[in-house]
């Protein structure tokens, strides 16, 4: 309970700050995102919707998110060796177009694939596990798995290898970009990461 307590508190503290952001940040080109996004679309597809289990689908992805990510992979607080590279040539104003174009393309659904696993990767997705203070996914990335904008990012659909590949690094500590996931992660096993990620990837 109080590992949940404290990311209720998150939360809180970082809606406020969020607002502010999004009403101080320039409005974004969606013409010029398209043209900057060129270069990712082998990876992650021309519309977002990545056909590479191991690329995340980005679109439809809040774009708040999208810009963090883009900007921790350049400044490296988030270590992955072609992500830094490209996010390196990226502007400010590059990263916030780029994300808005990504927002702006509808996602692809996604099918949960493991049926022996699903039951248990519902009960930590919508219950988390609560002997081990493990709170619910749905807390922060709701119960469809449509996130909150500017807090938590969109997970509905999401391939269940990337998912699963981000929740080990989170445990690991090889992913540092987010206390709050290390926390949670931490306390997963492999076989919980699997059912909940491909629970995940069956979100609509």
């Amino acid at each position: 309970m109080k590992l949940f307590a404290s990311l209720l508190i998150a939360a809180a503290v970082a809606a406020p700050v969020a607002a502010q952001t999004a009403k101080s940040a320039p409005k974004a080109d969606l013409a010029k995102g398209e043209a900057s996004y060129a270069m990712c679309a082998a990876c992650h597809g021309a519309d977002g919707n990545s056909a590479i289990p191991a690329n995340p689908k980005l679109a439809g992805q809040h774009p708040e998110y999208l810009t963090k990510q883009l900007a921790e992979f350049k400044s490296g607080k988030r270590a992955n060796a072609v992500m830094m590279g490209m996010a390196s040539v990226l502007s400010d104003d590059d990263m916030r177009n780029v994300s808005a174009f990504m927002a702006s393309k509808k996602p692809a659904p996604g099918v949960a694939r493991e049926k022996d696993l699903v039951a248990l990767g519902e009960r930590i997705y919508r219950g988390g596990i609560a002997d081990r203070q493990i709170p619910a996914c749905a807390g922060c990335h709701s119960p469809n798995g449509a996130g909150i904008p500017a807090q938590y990012p969109r997970l509905s659909g999401q391939h269940a290898e990337y998912t699963a590949a981000q929740l080990t690094a989170f445990r690991d500590g090889v992913r540092q970009n987010n206390l709050q996931m290390t926390q949670v992660a931490a306390k997963l096993n492999d076989k919980e990461i699997k059912a909940v990620s491909d629970y995940i990837a069956g979100l609509r």
